[in-house]
């Protein structure tokens, strides 16, 4: 059955999947081709519509030069009147002579309108009489003539790709008014057909070769986009596989939404990890912490067990003992607790703000009740008392608590501690100053680790577990600020917050995200 379910997962995992790069390019592929083919069937139509006016233009005009030389008849039209009421260039072509002779002005011969028509091999032209007899053509050719309504009409043809336009007119005799003719326009349009025929076939050619390098360029610019989607796949992959793994997606250098998305992926990693290795460190601290107090506690038990109950001394003794270690190991756990919502804070409380003016002196105020063998002054000479910093007030709280009670613990005959805060560098400092044991230079390197306790056996006897100033040093840390001490041995302590001081803009626009994350739970 496992063999089974293994196989099935390599299966699904080797399923095979369309390519986003594939899909991509097919959009964008489809997305130029049908631009292009729009794009092109607008502009092939443009071109057509307005050459095709310009034929349309040129058959009329070859109308209206016949028609103002033939409507001077009075008569019906015959050979013999119209062809007198041609110009002499147009009868020595019909005559098969040159257009031009020897006598005739040159000004004249070229200003003949007629000229350009007869000798259009576009063009051809027939006139009819009212009995449907030719009496004029330009060639051989004669267009044919049929019945239509109206003074003119203009029909287009097509054969095949080939478009032609047939234009009639009727002729009307401005001396007597009546229909004498009609003129017949056969067009053949060949430079219109031959223009459309190669502006078809070049943007044929020109949509091809666009789609072929947009779609190249389409591809290589899906293919940047995806490939560092690829790498964040592979990672996602691997750490999925083994959520300790230190794999990570590589820079970039890209400056856009990927490397932010690949940036915030890493650092989402990382307090994945941040995460794990507390889980691992808490569970092996407390595992080591609570080994003793239990083992004292059994120890206890046995000896009850096997004579102590019997003698009322190592009764009380041993029940005693096992109070004390029970009463340990809950501070223990409780300091563990501590510590462990001290390195979550950024999801905890990430808006928070506080007053540190409010927070010192209510502090100090009652930590004096709780303490009235001992003289706890506060100096805020120096602080605004509008001062606001980015923590959670019992984090500040439980700071100066931590701080102070130590100072209590390790005082010796000076039953006297100093809390100072002011402002410098845009920075508020919180010092607390204590006149007990002090802390030699070696130690002081080592007493904010965690279970780091200077003296053991005096910690022990003042119900240390030697957490305090780890918690301290992480609540510091987890909203931007530092601690520091200075001390001398037989002399004292000195332990300094530091924390950016926030501006009222800054602090109006955290306490509104605060707010707002309140009203959605």
């Amino acid at each position: 059955m496992k063999m089974m379910t293994k196989s099935r997962g390599k299966k699904k995992k080797e399923t095979k999947h369309s390519s986003l790069i594939v899909r991509w390019v097919s959009v964008v592929t489809l997305t130029i081709l049908v631009s292009f083919v729009i794009f092109s069937v607008v502009v092939y139509s443009i071109v057509s519509q307005q050459s095709l006016d310009q034929q349309e233009e040129v058959s009329n005009n070859v109308v209206a030069a016949f028609e103002r030389r033939l409507e001077t008849i009075p008569n019906e039209l015959q050979i013999s009147n119209v062809i007198p009421s041609l110009t002499p260039s147009t009868k020595r072509i019909l005559q098969g002579k040159p257009a031009i002779s020897r006598g005739d002005n040159v000004n004249s011969a070229f200003n003949d309108d007629l000229l350009s028509s007869v000798t259009n091999p576009d063009i051809s032209v027939a006139i009819y009489n009212k009995h449907n007899e030719v009496v004029f053509s330009n060639g051989n050719a004669v267009p044919e003539f049929h019945k239509f309504s109206g003074n003119s009409k203009t029909v287009k043809k097509q054969n095949g790709n080939n478009i032609r336009l047939i234009t009639y007119q009727r002729i009307k005799s401005t001396t007597s008014g009546k229909i004498i003719g009609y003129i017949v326009v056969a067009n053949q349009m060949n430079y219109y057909n031959r223009q459309m025929k190669n502006l078809l076939h070049w943007m044929l050619i020109i949509s091809i070769i666009a789609i072929i390098i947009f779609s190249a360029i389409a591809y290589l610019v899906v293919r940047d986009v995806v490939k560092p989607i690829k790498e964040i796949s592979e990672v996602a992959r691997e750490v999925n596989d083994d959520p300790n793994s230190s794999m990570r997606i590589k820079e970039l250098h890209r400056n856009d939404e990927l490397e932010e998305l690949a940036t915030t992926f890493n650092e989402m990693l990382d307090r994945m990890q941040r995460y794990i290795d507390q889980q691992k460190e808490f569970v092996g601290d407390v595992s080591h912490e609570l080994r003793t107090p239990v083992a004292v506690i059994e120890g206890h038990l046995n000896m009850l067990e096997r004579w102590g109950k019997d003698d009322p001394q190592i009764l009380d003794e041993s029940i005693k003992a096992s109070l004390q270690e029970a009463d340990r190991m809950k501070h223990l756990i409780q300091e563990m607790l501590d510590l462990t919502r001290a390195e979550q804070i950024n999801v905890q409380y990430p808006n928070a703000v506080t007053n540190v003016y409010n927070v010192l002196k209510r502090v100090v105020s009652g930590l004096a009740l709780v303490h009235p063998d001992f003289k706890i002054r506060l100096d805020m000479d120096d602080l605004p008392a509008n001062t606001e910093i980015q923590i959670y007030h019992g984090h500040l709280e439980q700071l100066l608590v931590i701080l102070i009670d130590n100072g209590i613990k390790y005082s010796t005959d000076t039953k006297q501690i100093n809390v100072s805060a002011g402002v410098s560098d845009n920075e508020v400092h919180i010092i607390v100053q204590d006149f007990g044991e002090g802390i030699s230079k070696e130690d002081q390197e080592k007493i904010f680790n965690r279970f780091y306790r200077v003296d053991k056996a005096r910690t022990r006897e003042k119900g240390g577990n030697g957490l305090g100033l780890s918690i301290a040093q992480k609540l510091v840390t987890s909203y931007h600020g530092t601690i520091s001490v200075e001390s001398v041995e037989k002399q004292g302590s000195q332990f300094k917050l530091s924390f950016p001081i926030l501006s009222a803009k800054e602090a109006a626009r955290l306490r509104k995200l605060d707010q707002k994350k309140h009203e959605k739970m």
